[in-house]
């Protein structure tokens, strides 16, 4: 380590190691999973945007929910809303995916996860890694890391029309309630995870009861703290469940609409 005195400045570099790493395990098997998993989730991302078949009563799919335009079949839209109007042509995926995406994005976890998974940044602990130079999330374009806590509020709201969604699908074709297939399991499922992934983030934690001095001033939000904090340390697992439980909520009700599967539970 390099000590700093009068006559040696802060060094603004990284330490350069001679050896890449003196590991002997797999360190590079998880960089390489986690490479594989999000890279996986954002070519399914892609084609979600532009595949039409995104609606199937009682199912709406999560990567076009809430459906905003007039485009939107009738029952797809929220509350029977459609406040883009008729202007508004692209997939709806386009406008929805961008809240939650930015979300996970600037997620703490996932920052970690990508960092080292594509930018190995680094790629794993002591290894080496081919950046001399380390500035953090100061400039651009990490700068806009920082903004993670306003992407929070957006999640919940797209969290709760997940929620609503998943309501929804206990009615059948005619709209009477009492449906249940597999289809309403997997939303529901999916919406749990993804409201434990969002409450479990750190901004969250920090919204409930971050700035209190006193948690025995303020019993509800020293609860609502220590519950946050229970999900918190489990993000990382509710992460990755959520990303795949979306994906296969989404592609489930995708396969439905295409009448690829169509059975009873359906």
């Amino acid at each position: 380590m390099t000590q700093t005195t009068a006559e040696s400045p802060v060094r603004k570099q990284r330490a350069q190691l001679k050896m890449r790493t003196l590991r002997t395990d797999r360190w590079w098997l998880a960089p390489a999973l986690v490479f594989a998993g999000l890279m996986a989730f954002l070519i399914y991302g892609f084609w979600a945007i532009f595949d039409k078949s995104y609606f199937v009563a009682p199912y709406h799919a999560p990567f076009a929910s809430p459906c905003l335009a007039t485009s939107c079949p009738p029952e797809a839209r929220l509350f029977g809303l459609a406040p883009f109007g008729d202007w508004y042509t692209l997939p709806p995926g386009i406008l929805i995916l961008g809240l939650p995406a930015g979300f996970r994005l600037t997620c703490y976890y996932y920052r970690k996860a990508y960092y080292r998974a594509f930018w190995l940044s680094p790629p794993a602990c002591a290894v080496g890694e081919p950046h001399k130079k380390y500035t953090g999330e100061t400039r651009f374009p990490l700068i806009f890391q920082n903004i993670h806590r306003y992407f929070f509020y957006l999640a919940v709201v797209i969290a709760t029309v997940l929620s609503y969604d998943a309501v929804l699908s206990f009615r059948d074709k005619d709209g009477n309630w009492g449906h249940l297939g597999l289809g309403t399991i997997i939303l529901v499922v999916n919406a749990v995870l993804i409201w434990l992934y969002t409450l479990g983030c750190h901004s969250c934690r920090h919204i409930t009861a971050g700035r209190l001095n006193h948690f025995s001033k303020h019993p509800l939000r020293y609860r609502a703290w220590t519950f946050v904090s229970k999900l918190n340390a489990k993000h990382q697992q509710f992460a990755w469940a959520s990303l795949f439980s979306v994906m296969i909520a989404d592609f489930y009700v995708r396969l439905v609409a295409k009448g690829i599967i169509n059975f009873p539970f359906a």
